[in-house]
C-alpha cells in the first residue's frame, strides 16, 4: 500500500502564496535596497534623499536638510512642491499612495519630473515597509499635513497638521510656520531593528552622500546635522564634477589640468571630467540623475571605448610609433584599456527622462541603457581629440604616462614570467613556510598571516589544523604603494603570500581560484605589528581588491592583557575594559601585557584569538572609496610633509588596541 504523502510534499492551490501591498519588501528586503547590513540602510536613506535632489532636477528646490535625530532616526526635508495630498483617482490621498504602493509616483510620465534618479517607483514605499516609524509633512497651498505609517501600514488618515504637532515633530531653527507660503516635503523614519538590527547611520557615510550630490548638482544647498555627536556641515559647489576631480587628487602631482566637455542631445546629456596623476591607481566614477552607480554601465564602457581610441589615435599622430609588446594588442600602438587605467581619475555624468532609464537592479548600481555607451563614447572621442590639439603639452604629458604605464605592464609581465617558469606562483609547489589546512574547501577555510616564527610557532600549535592555515612572515614587507609588479613578485614575503593564496596577481589574476575565502592579518599589539598590518591593507587594497570586497580579508584582535587573580584568569582587550575589570576585581591582582603574540602560549592563543566560538575579527570593508585612496596615497606614497601633517594631526587619536 503506498505511503501518504507528507505535508512538506504536497503541493496544492493553498501553497500558492499572493504577496500584498509591501508585503514582498518585508519578506525580501534585499531585493529592493540590496541588502540588511549598514549597506542597505545607508540605501533607505540614499532613496528619501534623492526624491529630495528630483525636486531640484525639476528646478524647484534649493535646498536639503539631512538630520539624525538622537533615536537614531533620519529626517530629510527639501522646500521643493511638497508631495499631493489631494484625492487620486483610486479614491485614496496621493500622499498614501506614493508611500504605500510599489510602482506608484510621479516618475513615470516625464510630466511631473523630467529627469529624475527614480526609475522604478519603489524608494519612498520601500523605506517605508522596513521602517519601525514613519512619517511625512508636506507644505503646500500655505497649509500642513501629514500621514503616520508603522512597517508601511498606515496609522491614520491624511491630516492637517496643528501647530503644536509641528512645534513638536520640528525643530525650532527651521522656523516653519504654516500660511507664509512654505512649502517642501518632510520625511522622518526610523529603520526596523527587525530588518537591520543593531546598525545604524553612519555620519561619515552620510556626508560622503551628500558631498557627492553637492559636487553634481549647482545651486542646490545640502544641510547635515548628526545630532548624536553635534556634529553639522553644509555642502554647496559651484564648479560641479571639476571640482570633484580635483578634490579626488589632492596630495597627487597631475599630468594636466581636469579636462573637461559636456554635450546634449536630445534624450542625453553628459559631463566628463578627466585628469591623470602620478599616482598608479583609478578611480572612475559614474553618475546618472546625481545616482552614483557603483557597478559602472554602458556610460562607463562607452567612456573607455573612446579614452583608449582617442589616446591611441593622437599618440600615432604625433608619430609616437613605437611598439608595446610583440603581439601589438590593443590599439595601433600596443596600448591597451589597462594601460590608460594608471593613475585615471574621472566622472562621468549622465542626465536623461526618468522614463527612459534602465537600471540593473532597484539599488539602481549598474546602467544598462545601451544608447547611452554609443553616445557617450563619440563625445568623450571628439572632445579628446580636441582638447590635446589645443593643449599639447597636457597631452605629451599623459601619454608619457600611459606609455611608462605600458613598459611598466609588460616588465612586470616578463618579470611574472621568469618567476612562473621557475614554479614559483604557481603549480604543485606551495611556500615551505606555509602550514597548510587539511580541508581543500575555500569557503571554510582560513589563512592566518601571522607576524614573526614565535608567534607562527603558537599558531601553528594552537590551530585546528582541519581549516585553519598559518603564514608566517619574516618582518615588514615592501610597501607596495608605488612598487610595480616586476618588484613586487620578487619579494620573497609577498611572493609566498601570492602563491598561498593561489589566485595569482596582475593580469593572471582569478579570484575564483582564491584558496581562503577567510584571510585572517594577526599581528602584534605594537607599533611594528601596526606597520605591518598597514603594509599587508596596502597590498590587497592596491593589488588584490576583491579580495576585500568580496569579504575575504579579516584582521584578528588578539587580547592586550590577561589579569590574573589567585587561580582565576581573564583576557581584557582594550585599555577601558581593563580599567573596567580591575575595578570589579577584589583584592590582589597581576597584569600582563602582551606587547607580541609569541608570549602566549598555543592554548591561551587559540582560546583568545583563533577558536571560532569566542574570537574577535574584524572584516575589512571599504566603505568610502575616494577617502580611502587618498589615506593610503597620503600614509604610504612618496611624498612627506602630507604624511607628516597627517601623523601631527591624529596623533592625539591613535591607539593600539583597535
Amino acid at each position: 500500500m503506498p505511503k501518504k504523502a507528507s505535508k512538506a510534499n504536497t503541493y496544492t492551490a493553498k501553497e500558492i502564496q499572493v504577496l500584498e501591498g509591501l508585503e514582498p519588501v518585508r519578506k525580501r528586503p534585499g531585493m529592493y535596497v540590496g541588502s540588511t547590513d549598514a549597506r542597505g540602510l545607508h540605501e533607505c536613506m540614499r532613496e528619501i534623499v534623492d526624491n529630495s535632489v528630483d525636486e531640484s532636477f525639476a528646478g524647484v528646490a534649493k535646498n536639503v536638510w539631512v538630520v539624525i535625530e538622537k533615536d537614531g532616526s533620519a529626517t530629510i526635508r527639501d522646500n521643493g512642491r511638497g508631495i499631493p495630498v489631494e484625492k487620486h483617482k483610486s479614491g485614496t490621498s496621493a500622499l498614501e499612495i506614493t508611500m504605500t504602493k510599489l510602482h506608484a509616483g510621479g516618475k513615470f510620465g516625464g510630466g511631473a519630473y523630467k529627469v529624475s534618479g527614480g526609475l522604478h517607483g519603489v524608494g519612498a514605499s520601500v523605506v517605508n515597509a522596513l521602517s519601525s516609524y514613519f512619517r511625512v509633512i508636506v507644505f503646500r497651498d500655505n497649509k500642513a499635513y501629514y500621514q503616520e505609517y508603522r512597517k508601511g501600514d498606515p496609522i491614520s488618515e491624511v491630516k492637517t497638521a496643528t501647530k503644536p504637532k509641528l512645534d513638536k515633530w520640528l525643530p525650532k531653527e527651521w522656523n516653519l510656520h504654516v500660511g507664509n507660503g512654505e512649502t517642501g516635503t518632510i520625511t522622518t523614519f526610523t529603520p526596523d531593528k527587525k530588518v537591520f538590527g543593531d546598525f545604524a547611520f553612519e555620519n561619515k557615510k552620510v556626508m560622503n552622500l551628500l558631498k557627492d550630490r553637492a559636487y553634481l548638482i549647482a545651486g542646490l544647498s545640502f544641510h547635515f546635522e548628526d545630532k548624536r555627536t553635534d556634529m553639522e556641515s553644509n555642502y554647496y559647489f559651484e564648479g560641479g564634477i571639476k571640482s570633484l576631480v580635483a578634490h579626488s587628487n589632492r596630495g597627487k602631482q597631475a599630468k594636466s589640468d581636469v579636462i573637461y566637455f559636456s554635450k546634449e542631445g536630445e534624450e542625453i546629456a553628459a559631463e566628463v571630467a578627466i585628469q591623470y596623476t602620478d599616482s598608479f591607481n583609478e578611480n572612475v566614477k559614474g553618475f546618472v540623475n546625481g545616482i552614483n552607480t557603483l557597478d559602472g554601465g554602458t556610460h562607463i564602457t562607452g567612456f573607455r571605448m573612446a579614452l583608449t581610441r582617442a589616446i591611441g589615435d593622437y599618440a600615432k599622430k604625433i608619430g609616437i610609433t613605437e611598439k608595446i609588446g610583440a603581439n601589438g594588442k590593443g590599439t595601433k600602438n600596443g596600448l591597451t584599456g589597462e594601460d590608460m587605467k594608471e593613475g585615471l581619475n574621472a566622472v562621468v555624468y549622465i542626465k536623461m527622462p526618468s522614463e527612459n532609464l534602465q537600471f540593473e537592479s532597484q539599488t539602481k548600481a549598474k546602467l544598462n541603457n545601451p544608447e547611452v555607451q554609443g553616445f557617450v563614447s563619440s563625445f568623450v572621442r571628439e572632445g579628446l581629440k580636441t582638447y590635446f590639439e589645443e593643449h599639447p603639452s597636457d597631452a605629451k604629458s599623459i601619454i608619457e604616462k600611459i606609455f611608462l604605464a605600458a613598459r611598466a605592464r609588460l616588465a612586470a609581465r616578463a618579470a611574472k614570467d621568469a618567476v612562473l617558469r621557475k614554479g614559483a606562483l604557481e603549480g604543485a609547489s606551495l611556500p615551505g613556510k606555509l602550514a597548510d589546512c587539511q580541508s581543500r574547501d575555500p569557503s571554510i577555510s582560513e589563512l592566518y598571516i601571522v607576524e614573526g616564527d614565535s608567534a607562527g610557532g603558537s599558531a601553528k600549535q594552537g590551530r585546528d589544523r582541519r581549516f585553519q592555515a598559518i603564514l608566517p612572515l619574516g618582518g615588514k614587507i615592501l610597501n607596495t604603494e608605488r612598487a610595480q609588479l616586476d618588484k613586487i613578485v620578487k619579494f620573497e614575503e609577498i611572493k609566498d603570500l601570492i602563491v598561498a593564496l593561489g589566485a595569482g596577481i596582475g593580469e593572471s589574476l582569478n579570484y575564483e581560484k582564491t584558496r581562503y575565502h577567510r584571510v585572517i592579518i594577526m599581528t602584534d599589539a605594537d607599533v611594528d605589528g601596526e606597520h605591518i598590518k598597514t603594509l599587508l591593507l596596502t597590498f590587497f587594497y592596491r593589488h588584490m581588491p576583491e579580495i576585500i570586497s568580496k569579504g575575504y580579508l579579516y584582521i584578528a584582535l588578539p587580547p592586550l592583557y590577561q589579569i590574573r587573580q589567585g587561580k582565576k584568569s581573564v583576557f581584557v582587550y582594550s585599555e577601558a575594559e581593563k580599567e573596567a575589570t580591575l575595578k570589579n576585581m577584589k583584592g590582589k591582582t597581576t597584569v600582563q601585557r602582551y606587547k607580541g603574540l609569541g608570549e602566549m602560549n598555543p592554548i591561551q592563543l587559540w582560546d583568545t584569538t583563533m577558536d571560532p566560538e569566542h574570537r574577535t575579527l574584524k572584516r575589512v570593508q571599504v566603505e568610502e572609496g575616494d577617502y580611502a585612496d587618498r589615506l593610503f596615497t597620503t600614509l604610504m606614497g612618496k611624498e612627506v610633509p602630507p604624511r607628516k601633517k597627517f601623523i601631527q594631526t591624529h596623533a592625539k587619536s591613535a591607539t593600539l588596541d583597535v
